[in-house]
């Protein structure tokens, strides 16, 4: 690159989407300084204490940003499927070789120092979503691509899982809603709205039993609406309302029966026969896309399949493979279980915290909650508890005010890329700030499971923080790039 581009490129910045990030992380570090403020060490540049190592991640991510500048876009195109094999081994190799930290290995140490690669694989399966997507000309209707690009996606959340690192595994769903931009239909949505209805009412109704049955009320409430949503997508979007209508009464009437036949003569497990009921649908709506050649059948029947198994599949994930306080904090959220002093302890001291900090806050460092160490993880997951006691309302709502900014703006700098491989690229990037975002102030104050993932630019770490400023820097290297190019077309001409 001659330098004369390399001015043009700096010239072409988003100054203004640099300047919202400069403020976040000054921000950032501030309230690390207020949430890890120690008495007994007061110097808040100090390499012991961790507003003096943010310090440095920050300066660090300042100088890893202008060398992402300094990188043509092609290099990130060419690098892409190279820098996805690479973050999948690690993230392979981690689960051997790092340490069980808090039940989970997703941190390797490299001397004073720990790395999650988990943080880093997010800008490397972007890039390959984005190269896959605009060299295959990437089209929602066709099935072998979209197989393709959700394997590409479910890798590293299944590694991930396997590090028992759930939170940073959920991160990687948000690449989904990159396919909605991309021409998914709401069909696809209502899926995911689906399955987690199955989840919250399985989990919050399924120790409870219909009086003189053995039936489960959960259980039974999840298959009666795997039932009925799969009778509503076939009148939605299949042509047979006839062989739809006959489905839904041997259904509907085989259930019905069977609850009445529990509760008034011998008492057994009704969902027996809703999934009998289930699986004789899925057959039936297969034998219609072969006698009616129309794929929508199939993908209703795999849609009842699939509801099935996720439900069961999630009742195995939360007795078997979760950490018994990720399950408890799931069950405290939905209300099955009370823990103030165990899974929901996090949560309560938040919103005390949060709550003493009033219209304008306690001031700079002031924080009793806080400096007391009442909040667990005050710094990293639950730093925005600090943000609320030291600058009250007004800051917590300044903070969110200028992420909204953030978030505008990506979405305007998404838009206007002029092909597939930015455009990906960066809603990929607008999603996963977004899942953040959302996720995270959600469980600071109670609204989403505390799953345990950073603030972008505000938490702790220099491993997220990093892997957000390359995230972001990536995607304005290539903003830069695409207009110097549209420039030199015109002046070509």
């Amino acid at each position: 690159m001659t330098e004369e581009s390399n001015k043009g490129i700096f010239q072409s910045l988003d100054w203004l989407t640099i300047g919202i990030y400069l403020i976040l992380i000054v921000w950032g570090w501030f309230s690390v300084c207020g949430a890890s403020y120690d008495f007994n060490n007061p110097d808040i540049l100090s390499w012991e204490n961790r507003s003096g190592k943010q310090m440095v991640w920050l300066f660090c991510s300042v100088g890893l940003a202008v060398m992402l500048l300094m990188i043509e876009k092609q290099f990130y195109i060419g690098s892409s499927y190279y820098l996805y094999i690479m973050m999948m081994v690690l993230l392979a190799l981690t689960i051997v070789i790092a340490p069980e930290t808090k039940g989970s290995r997703s941190w390797i140490p490299i001397g004073p120092v720990k790395l999650q690669p988990a943080e880093f694989a997010k800008f490397a399966v972007a890039l390959t979503l984005a190269r896959y997507m605009d060299e295959h000309g990437f089209r929602m209707d066709n099935t072998r691509q979209f197989l393709h690009v959700v394997g590409l996606i479910m890798l590293p959340i299944a590694i991930i899982i396997g590090e028992k690192e759930t939170g940073s595994a959920l991160v990687y769903l948000s690449f989904f809603l990159v396919l909605y931009r991309e021409g998914m239909t709401g069909a696809f949505l209502f899926v995911a709205f689906s399955f987690i209805v199955y989840f919250v009412v399985g989990i919050k109704f399924g120790e409870e039993f219909i009086p003189d049955m053995p039936v489960s009320v959960g259980e039974f409430s999840v298959l009666l609406l795997i039932q009925l949503f799969t009778i509503g997508m076939g009148y939605s979007y299949c042509p047979d309302k006839q062989a739809i209508t006959i489905m839904a009464i041997v259904t509907l009437v085989a259930t019905g029966l069977a609850f009445l036949f529990s509760a008034f003569v011998i008492p057994f497990n009704v969902c027996v026969i809703q999934v009998i009921c289930l699986c004789l649908s899925f057959a039936f709506l297969i034998f219609l896309a072969f006698y009616e050649r129309l794929l929508n059948y199939v993908w209703i029947g795999l849609f009842c399949v699939c509801s099935a198994g996720f439900y069961f599949g999630s009742n195995y994930l939360i007795n078997n493979i979760m950490q018994p306080h990720q399950r408890i904090r799931i069950e405290v959220l939905l209300g099955t279980k009370e823990d103030p002093a165990g899974a929901g302890y996090n949560v309560n001291q938040a919103k005390i915290a949060i709550g003493s900090g009033g219209l304008e806050g306690k001031g700079f460092l002031k924080g009793t909650q806080t400096k007391l160490k009442y909040v667990p993880e005050q710094d990293t997951d639950f730093i925005f508890c600090t943000v609320g006691e030291e600058e009250g309302f007004i800051g917590s709502a300044g903070v969110l005010v200028m992420y909204l900014l953030f978030i505008l703006r990506l979405l305007a700098l998404a838009e206007r890329q002029p092909d597939t491989m930015g455009r990906v690229y960066g809603y990929s990037v607008l999603c996963i700030f977004l899942f953040h975002l959302f996720i995270n102030v959600g469980m600071v104050i109670g609204l989403t499971p505390v799953i345990g993932i950073p603030l972008p630019f505000f938490s702790y770490g220099g491993s997220s923080l990093w892997g957000f400023t390359i995230l972001l820097f990536i995607f304005l290297r290539m903003d830069a790039e695409r207009h110097v190019k549209d420039e030199t077309r015109r002046g070509g001409g």
